[in-house]
């Protein structure tokens, strides 16, 4: 079987910016770049897979916010969130208080369904992709430049949310990864937003990466998250998915959250240990439907390399995250996670 690719319907109605995933997939540059709603949103193409939206006069709320998605081209449900904003933004349904810049980050990926086509394109921000010719090197350099102008006013909030889907069932069904910043930490606010938002658990890194989300926070002190979407799995859609939409529109319309009692805190969680593909040799000896978050036996074998190098489970109440044997040799396989004291 091929790979999924994304779908698109024909929306006559909807301004030609507002359909920014159906011009992307099918590489077209619109003819008018700049289009302004019934109600004064300005929304202005800045090249492909990227729009910024401008509240009206007298209406911005002081905040800048980039959402972003497909950076792997095959997680279609982060994707189709996006896709669904920026629609209601251009029919009107959602009304900006916030400076928005919003972001299919690797069309090439998008157009074929797969996760990458080269490199990863989340490993090579924060500069990674300097002395780098390849496509992906490219893109990371250009999404870096538009967010650079995107957040040019320092007295202005700066968030981040960079959707994602980790392609398999998880026991938490929604998560977000906070990237490691220095100096600070993630605040209880921002914390606070997600849990609104209908994620469930939080990793809270504790070294410097290369992630999109990384980039942002580190070089740009915005408040930013890699959120892991709910899976929708034979068709059906999560109400945690509707849950997210109706927080980010709250987060653009900068109004407040409802007020709903919330079922349980937001769990934390910290790295443990990284498994590590070292050679060809590797081996991963999960089940190949092992869920995020699944309790680890102590002792359980969880993958194995060349020179007799073995990953067994250790830590007390460890947990297992991003099981993948299909990454580049040097990159991550999976991590081991455990609850952050």
């Amino acid at each position: 079987m091929g790979p999924t690719v994304i779908t698109t319907t024909d929306d006559s109605a909807t301004p030609v910016l507002g359909q920014l995933l159906e011009l992307t997939l099918a590489g077209r540059e619109p003819d008018q770049k700049v289009h302004l709603t019934a109600e004064g949103v300005r929304l202005q193409w800045l090249g492909e897979g990227a729009l910024e939206v401008t509240p009206p006069p007298g209406q911005d709320a002081g905040l800048d916010l980039i959402v972003s998605a497909g950076v792997h081209g095959c997680e279609l449900v982060p994707i189709t969130l996006l896709d669904r904003l920026i629609r209601a933004i251009g029919h009107g349904e959602i009304r900006p208080r916030a400076r928005l810049l919003l972001l299919f980050c690797n069309p090439p990926a998008m157009r074929q369904g797969v996760r990458r086509i080269g490199q990863d394109l989340n490993r090579l921000f924060c500069g990674k992709h300097a002395g780098d010719a390849s496509d992906e090197a490219r893109r990371a350099a250009q999404l870096e430049a538009w967010v650079a102008g995107f957040f040019r006013d320092p007295t202005r909030r700066r968030w981040h949310y960079d959707l994602h889907s980790a392609m398999r069932a998880s026991k938490l069904p929604q998560f977000a990864v906070c990237p490691w910043m220095p100096d600070r930490e993630a605040s209880a606010e921002s914390l606070l937003r997600l849990r609104q938002a209908a994620v469930d658990a939080v990793l809270l890194q504790q070294k410097p990466s290369a992630t999109f989300s990384a980039h942002t926070a580190t070089r740009h002190a915005a408040e930013a998250f890699t959120l892991e979407m709910a899976e929708a799995p034979d068709g059906t859609w999560p109400q945690c998915l509707d849950d997210f939409l109706q927080a980010a529109r709250q987060w653009i319309e900068v109004s407040p959250p409802e007020q709903t009692q919330l079922s349980r805190p937001l769990r934390a969680f910290r790295l443990a240990r990284e498994i590590i593909k070292r050679s060809e040799a590797f081996v991963l000896r999960l089940p190949a439907d092992i869920e995020n978050f699944t309790l680890l036996p102590p002792g359980m074998l969880l993958a194995e390399d060349e020179g007799g190098v073995r990953w067994v489970a250790e830590e007390p109440d460890a947990h297992i995250l991003f099981p993948l044997a299909d990454v580049a040799i040097g990159e991550r396989a999976g991590l081991i996670v455990v609850p952050r004291d």
